[in-house]
């Protein structure tokens, strides 16, 4: 029986690992809903174990809807892409623009962030392009400009995936990314000004750009039926040295599991 779960598989398993980890929301662009020409989506549900916030030691369980759509002339929205357009009409190649959301953090989830004040949501501008080989190789790559306290701050998210079919239900695809920041968003996040110090009794503390974290995930998909399928995601994740050294980082892993329900349509 031949099932669409190639074009599944990935969509959840690279995105769906970091979802709740703070602005690691939209790290790449996985337009895998619809053949070439063809109008398609997903929608299902999610359960995502992940620290806090990037840093964190304490880790939270959510459960949350996803749903998503691509159209046949190139526009697509959901909860994992963002809205945006994707200007390419080869099937291996992507790129676009699109409208995302920095989800912010709340100093009142967790203590260590007491005194730091809250990083309030904020949309993103931001481009995209990746490229999928026939054997299963997927290279990605997006810019996101707008998060952080002072909404400009940027991040450039790089990535390479792999996924193959074991057998005619099951399919297995890992990815190995990560996130560089500016200035602006690594303030946002990780640094410690005057006024947080004073409230916080944090030290100031002021990271350089680069690399913010890196991240490798593994996942297993099962198709239950040619349109409804099953995802374990296991991601391991690792801060950079400027977000590892700030003192509101408790941990400089950022794992993360997930088990996901998805129904394309």
């Amino acid at each position: 029986m031949h099932t669409p779960l190639p074009r599944v598989a990935l969509s959840i398993s690279l995105l769906g690992a970091v979802l709740p980890a703070t602005a690691q929301t939209f790290d790449s662009v996985q337009l895998r809903n619809a053949p070439p020409g063809a109008d398609g989506g997903t929608m299902g549900l999610a359960a995502v174990s992940a620290p806090e916030y990037l840093g964190s030691d304490q880790r939270k369980t959510l459960v949350f809807p996803g749903l998503s759509y691509q159209w046949a002339n190139g526009w697509f929205a959901g909860l994992d892409n963002g809205v945006g357009y994707n200007f390419s009409h080869n099937p291996a190649l992507h790129y676009g623009l699109r409208l995302t959301a920095d989800l912010g953090r709340q100093s009142g989830d967790n203590a260590a962030l007491r005194g730091m004040g809250d990083v309030d949501a904020k949309p993103e501008l931001g481009g995209f392009v990746s490229y999928t080989t026939a054997q299963g190789l997927a290279l990605t790559s997006s810019v996101r400009w707008g998060s952080g306290q002072s909404g400009n701050g940027a991040v450039v998210d790089l990535g390479v995936a792999y996924s193959v079919a074991l057998a005619p239900q099951w399919r297995l695809g890992t990815k190995l990314s990560a996130t560089l920041a500016d200035r602006q968003h690594m303030q946002s996040y990780f640094g410690v000004d005057a006024q947080q110090a004073a409230r916080s009794g944090y030290a100031v503390y002021t990271p350089d750009a680069g690399l913010r974290d890196t991240r490798l995930g593994v996942s297993l998909t099962y198709a239950i039926n040619p349109r409804t399928f099953v995802t374990a995601v296991v991601s391991g994740g690792v801060l950079g040295d400027a977000a590892k050294n700030s003192p509101v980082t408790r941990s400089s892993n950022a794992n993360a599991a997930v088990l996901a329900l998805t129904y394309a349509f």
